[in-house]
């Protein structure tokens, strides 16, 4: 059987990737029951994707040929192209790409059947510089004393 799993690296001793549409790539695994019988990396090039990572990372491991893709969490847009495909998918956590492989050729890993992260969930959070509700800028109205000179030069506020 042949398995996407995602990953940091082609190392099988590291942790399966907790992501699967922005993961920075997958690694092939070629399994008959327990035995690995070949393993390479294949760079996810959703990586870096703005949007449609899910989608885009499901559509390149399909075009690898796999049956089976683990991850550690797998949205819905990703879930549905997979399950479109014919591939099924397994959740893993706290487990190597190594641990996860062997386990899948003994069959027992769960089958999943529904997505178990919302959309954008491996997009981070709070990089959104939006409108904002602060007052700032500050452009001096004031009259100042004397002269004159305390009269503002700025642009004008925004509000």
């Amino acid at each position: 059987m042949k398995v996407a799993i995602s990953a940091m690296s082609e190392d099988l001793e590291q942790q399966v990737n907790p992501v699967f549409g922005r993961c920075p790539g997958f690694v092939i695994v070629e399994i008959d029951g327990k035995e690995i019988k070949g393993h390479s990396f294949v760079p996810n090039p959703a990586a870096q994707s703005g949007m449609g990572a899910g989608i885009a990372a499901a559509q390149a491991v399909a075009s690898q040929g796999v049956q089976a893709v683990v991850s550690g969490n797998i949205g819905p847009n990703a879930f549905m192209v997979l399950n479109q495909s014919g591939i099924k998918v397994y959740q893993v956590q706290g487990l190597s790409i190594e641990q996860a492989a062997k386990q899948l050729g003994e069959g027992t890993l769960k089958e999943m059947s529904a997505a178990s992260a919302p959309g954008h969930f491996g997009m981070g959070a709070g990089r959104d510089p939006g409108p904002g509700r602060g007052a700032g800028g500050g452009a001096g109205r004031g009259a100042g004393r004397g002269n004159g000179a305390g009269r503002g030069r700025g642009p004008p506020m925004q509000t």
